[in-house]
Formats: C-alpha cells, sequence, structure tokens
C-alpha cells in the first residue's frame, strides 16, 4: 500500500472469528472510518423506515411467510398493513446498501464489515478484501466469553447466523460466501488470535 493512499478493506466473518474488533483495531491503527452499523442507519434514512426494522434483517434474507406478506401488503383477510411501514425487499435493502458502501469507498479511506463489501467493491481501486475465520470451539468460546451466554446459546447463534449470511450471500451475489478465492486475504483466527489476526492484514497491506 502506498503511503498516504486512499484505501478501503471489506472484512467478510464468521459469527465469533473476530471480525468487529480486528476492523475496530484495524481503523484505529490506520486511522481511518470503521463503519458497520452506520450502514444500517443509512440505509434506514435512503429507505425512509427506522433502523430498527433493517436491524433484524441485516445480512439475511426474508423468510418465505415475510416475503408473502411483505408483498401482498397483509397478514389476513381482514388486517391490512399500509406498504410504506413495510420492511424493503432484499434487493431493495442490498441496493441501498451496496450505493452507500460504493460512495464511502469514492469518499474516504474506511474499514467496512459484511454486507457483502467484498463483491460490492471487487472492480474498486485500493479494495483489499478479508475473510476471517475459525474452527467452531474457538467460535463457541469467543460468543461464551463477549455475551455471557451458556453453550447451547452459542451453539444455536453460531449455526442461525452462518446459515443466514450463506443464503444472503448467495441469494444477492451468486457466490459462495466462503469460497476463499473471492477474497485477498483469508485468515483462520482461532490459529494466528484475534491481535496477530490484524497484524497479519497490517504485513498485508504493504505487499499489496
Amino acid at each position: 500500500m502506498e503511503e498516504n493512499s486512499q484505501i478501503v478493506i471489506t472484512i467478510s466473518r464468521q459469527l465469533g472469528s473476530g471480525g468487529a474488533y480486528i476492523g475496530q483495531q484495524l481503523a484505529k491503527k490506520l486511522n481511518i472510518s470503521y463503519l458497520d452499523h452506520e450502514i444500517i442507519r443509512l440505509a434506514a434514512k435512503k429507505l425512509s423506515v427506522l433502523e430498527d426494522e433493517l436491524e433484524a434483517h441485516d445480512e439475511r434474507i426474508l423468510s418465505f411467510w415475510e416475503s408473502f406478506f411483505q408483498s401482498k401488503g397483509y397478514i389476513g383477510p381482514d388486517i391490512y398493513i399500509p406498504p410504506h411501514i413495510l420492511v424493503p425487499t432484499d434487493r431493495e435493502l442490498f441496493e441501498a446498501e451496496a450505493e452507500i458502501i460504493k460512495r464511502i469507498a469514492n469518499d474516504r479511506s474506511a474499514v467496512i464489515i459484511g454486507r457483502c463489501g467484498s463483491y460490492i467493491l471487487r472492480a474498486c481501486p485500493n479494495h483489499t478484501s478479508i475473510f476471517l475465520h475459525a474452527d467452531i470451539e474457538f467460535r463457541k468460546r469467543r460468543i461464551e466469553k463477549l455475551y455471557n451466554v451458556l453453550q447451547e446459546v452459542s451453539n444455536k447463534r453460531i449455526a442461525e447466523s452462518d446459515s443466514e449470511r450463506s443464503r444472503y450471500h448467495y441469494k444477492l451475489t451468486g457466490k459462495e460466501w466462503t469460497d476463499a478465492r473471492q477474497y485477498g486475504l483469508s485468515i483462520d483466527t482461532s490459529k494466528t488470535g484475534v491481535d496477530n489476526g490484524v497484524q497479519l492484514i497490517l504485513q498485508y497491506l504493504e505487499l499489496v
């Protein structure tokens, strides 16, 4: 990476692999923006919906019944829901977030977490894509410690997150989320640890 050049780092991650922590540390060390939930806030504003409505659907596709009620505008023969309060479709949310991510990448250096950022910015100059993964036991321990939950809860959260992110990514990009060929660098944080993961990425940036 050339000194003083603009850079955008996208991080795709498995739940519990340290994505948020590593992204925040990279942003701090490089003195650039860190964007995660800020993208949801901007997308909610763009789509004229409440932020909480998008939060529950972020990086997951709508279920069959959610999509059905959304497209029909009702939940029963006698109960009508005005279309303007319905959550946007998967495609509408993806396109809104993609527009925001592209604008950010054009305006300033940043670390962007998730939301198919690596795919959205695949043709962007000075873009570095990272995929973080880890073995299941490492991920469970991190989640249990970070969120103070029991093992059965961490198991459920990991299974649901992996399934939802995989389906969301494939539906909207046609790519397998965990295929390392999509990314510039893939790191197993259960082997390196999260702090060494930060250092590996910084070293990699010096080479590209």
